[in-house]
């Protein structure tokens, strides 16, 4: 989460582990899969196929094995509970080096808002990968055409105003509107949310058929709507505008003192051994450096924002109060 108490300092800090391995050939766990070659890994997403977790987790696994930094890295769904069943079968399996979870700004919230036994400061941090701006958007007959329309016609009705997303409470999609609506004066508890818990899937007809005034969501949700003109981005989150939106401006650049990015990392369970956790981190760093992560970073829009162990540890931890307080402040925990 990042508000006006969460501000970019404008360097990613990646902490490169060893970069020459324990045993014979780059990236192999000892005692691996049976299939020659095969390094034994499994990725689960803790949400259903198609979403944003499910296709950063999907592409880790394709450079992973590109690059010849693992192979035979197996990615499975597991979802539920805002992506707190996958977090909880995460922590159950302590001790396993060969298991890992894609998670994000959704799972630290949901675990706070459905009252989970486990939170994602629970478990071994890897690495933070990428963040991604959200977007405020409207169908395209909207009467909101600027993100200052919005602002008036919500202040004027807090409480009336539907705001959709494609995560459930505590989530990215959730989050978003509750700061939006502090930053600009409105009662942050007046916030109608409606959850899409499928994702852009789910969250499109209803802004398309007007069951929502607007929607926040990762803008990559809509891009070919936002493309064929049946949708309008009225402003995007980041610090800087979005490339893939050119003439979109960013809250800042509307006069509204807010900055939010959504983020995805890696995270393995409780006690696995050094050398497990030095494998996965220098597993994914080839990744991080590698042409071809860079060439998916430009494709689904997403900011480097790589940090990986300790680091991402400590950062994980701030994010968990923050969403831990914010939710308290909403009666949601």
């Amino acid at each position: 989460m990042r508000g006006r108490s969460h501000r970019r300092s404008g360097t990613f800090v990646a902490l490169l582990a060893p970069l020459v391995l324990l045993v014979a050939g780059c990236g192999v766990w000892p005692g691996a899969g049976a299939r020659a070659g095969d390094d034994g890994l499994r990725i689960m997403v803790p949400n259903t196929p198609g979403g944003g977790y499910d296709t950063a987790a999907r592409t880790v696994a394709r450079v992973l094995q590109e690059t010849g930094a693992a192979e035979g890295v197996e990615v499975f769904n597991l979802p539920g509970a805002g992506g707190t069943v996958g977090l909880q079968r995460l922590v159950d399996e302590r001790g396993n080096g060969r298991l890992a979870l894609q998670m994000g700004l959704g799972v630290l919230g949901a675990s706070h808002a459905v009252g989970a036994r486990v939170t994602g400061t629970q478990t071994t941090p890897l690495a933070r990968l990428v963040e991604e701006a959200e977007a405020v958007v409207v169908r395209a007959d909207s009467p909101y055409r600027t993100i200052g329309d919005l602002v008036s016609a919500w202040r004027a009705r807090p409480g009336t105003l539907r705001v959709g997303g494609g995560s459930s409470l505590g989530g990215p999609d959730h989050l978003l509107p509750v700061e939006l609506a502090g930053a600009v004066g409105i009662d942050a508890r007046k916030v109608r949310y409606v959850a899409y818990g499928g994702g852009g899937g789910e969250l499109l007809p209803a802004l398309l058929d007007g069951s929502v005034d607007f929607a926040t969501s990762g803008f990559s949700e809509f891009v070919d709507q936002i493309e064929a003109g049946q949708l309008r981005v009225l402003a995007v989150t980041s610090d800087r505008p979005v490339a893939a939106l050119p003439g979109v401006p960013t809250l800042k650049a509307s006069g509204i003192d807010l900055v939010f990015d959504n983020w995805r990392g890696i995270v393995a369970p409780p006690g696995i051994g050094a050398a497990d956790r030095d494998r996965w981190i220098t597993a994914l760093t080839t990744v991080r450096s590698s042409p071809q992560w860079r060439a998916e970073l430009a494709r689904h829009g997403w900011t480097d924002a790589f940090l990986t162990g300790d680091a991402f540890g400590a950062y994980l931890a701030r994010q968990d109060k923050a969403v831990s307080a914010l939710l308290a402040h909403l009666r949601l925990t």
